[in-house]
C-alpha cells in the first residue's frame, strides 16, 4: 500500500495530524505570523463552506420518503438523557472543588451535545442507513434545544437565561446548519439531475469535504488548548475524560444497536457528537475551559471513526 492508499484508508487521522501540525508550525515560526493571520481569515470562510458542502452532498443522497422515526431513535434519546442526568449530578456534587466541577462540566458538554450533523457521512461510509441517521440527527438537535436550556441554568449562574430565549437561539443555529443543506439536497435530488448524478458517481465526496473541516477543527482545538488559562493537569484530565466518555458512548451505542439490529446507526448516533455546537454552548453558558472537552472529543471520535472505516474496508 503506497502513500496515497495509506491516506485514503486513514483519511481522518491524516486530517487530524495535518491540522495539528499546521497550527504548531505557524505558531512556532515568527516569520510565518503574517501568513498565518491571512490563512486564518481564509479558513474562517473555508470552514463553514466545507461543512455546508459535506451536508449538502450527504443530504442529496437521502430518500426523504424513508425519513421516519425508528424505535432506536427513542432508545438512544432516553439513554442520552440518563447520561446527562448523571453528569449534572456529578457537577452539582462538586460545589467546593472548582477543578473537579470544571472537569465534569467538560464531560457534560460531550454528552449533552446533539448527534453530529456529519454523522450520516460516516454512517454511509460504514454501510449504515443514511435516511435513519439523518432523521435521528434532526430529532437529536431538537432534543438538545430542549435539554440545554433546562440543564445549564442549574449548574452555572452565568447560564441565567430564559428557556425560550436559549431554545430559540439554539434552534436558529441548528436550522442554518441543518435545514438549508437539507432543503438544497432535496432540490438537487429531485430537480437538478446532472448534479445528483455527479454526486452519486463520487460516493466519497462528502467524506473528503468533512476531512477538510476536521483538519481546520483540529488546528482550532490545538490553538484553544495552547492558549487556555487552565493548568496542565486540568487540561490533561479533560483530554483523558473526553476520550473515556467517547469510548463509553460508542460501546453503549453498539450494544444497543445489537439489540435493535442497528449496530452501525446506534453506534454512530450515540457517540458521534456535534462538537461545534458543544463548544458554542460551553462558551455561552458554562466556563469557557469546559469547551476544551468538546474540542478534545472531536479528535477522539474521529480516531474511533477511522478505526471503524479501516476495519470496514478490510472486510
Amino acid at each position: 500500500m503506497g502513500l496515497i492508499g495509506f491516506v485514503k484508508r486513514w483519511t481522518l487521522p491524516s486530517a487530524i495530524v495535518v491540522g495539528g501540525l499546521s497550527y504548531a508550525l505557524f505558531a512556532s515560526v515568527p516569520a510565518l505570523d503574517e501568513a498565518g493571520t491571512r490563512l486564518g481569515h481564509i479558513f474562517d470562510v473555508v470552514f463553514p463552506l466545507s461543512v455546508f458542502a459535506t451536508l449538502f452532498v450527504t443530504f442529496s443522497k437521502v430518500n426523504f420518503h424513508k425519513m421516519m422515526p425508528r424505535w432506536w431513535h427513542l432508545w438512544l434519546a432516553l439513554v442520552q438523557l440518563l447520561l446527562v442526568a448523571l453528569c449534572v449530578g456529578l457537577v452539582l456534587m462538586q460545589k467546593d472543588d472548582t477543578e473537579k466541577r470544571l472537569l465534569w462540566e467538560a464531560v457534560l458538554t460531550c454528552v449533552i451535545a446533539p448527534c453530529a450533523s456529519a454523522a450520516p457521512v460516516v454512517t454511509g461510509k460504514l454501510g449504515g442507513d443514511i435516511n435513519g441517521m439523518t432523521t435521528y440527527t434532526l430529532l437529536s438537535s431538537l432534543l438538545c434545544a430542549v435539554t440545554i436550556p433546562m440543564v445549564f441554568p442549574m449548574i452555572e449562574k452565568a447560564a441565567d437565561v430564559t428557556f425560550a430565549e436559549a431554545a430559540l437561539l439554539i434552534l436558529e443555529k441548528l436550522a442554518v446548519v441543518m435545514l438549508l443543506p437539507l432543503a438544497l439536497g432535496w432540490m438537487v435530488r429531485h430537480y437538478v439531475h446532472s448534479v445528483y448524478r455527479y454526486i452519486m458517481r463520487h460516493p466519497d465526496l462528502g467524506f473528503y469535504c468533512w476531512s477538510l473541516s476536521l483538519a481546520i477543527t483540529t488546528g482550532i482545538t490545538v490553538k484553544n488548548i495552547c492558549h487556555s488559562e487552565a493548568s496542565a493537569s486540568v487540561l490533561l484530565w479533560i483530554a483523558v475524560l473526553s476520550g473515556a466518555v467517547c469510548v463509553v458512548q460508542f460501546v453503549i451505542g453498539r450494544l444497543m444497536g445489537r439489540w435493535q439490529k442497528e449496530a452501525i446507526n446506534c453506534g454512530q448516533g450515540m457517540f458521534q457528537k456535534n462538537t461545534a455546537m458543544a463548544i458554542w454552548v460551553s462558551y455561552m453558558y458554562l466556563n469557557p475551559v469546559a469547551s476544551i472537552g468538546a474540542g478534545c472529543y472531536v479528535l477522539w471520535q474521529n480516531i474511533v471513526n477511522s478505526a471503524e472505516i479501516a476495519h470496514h474496508t478490510t472486510q
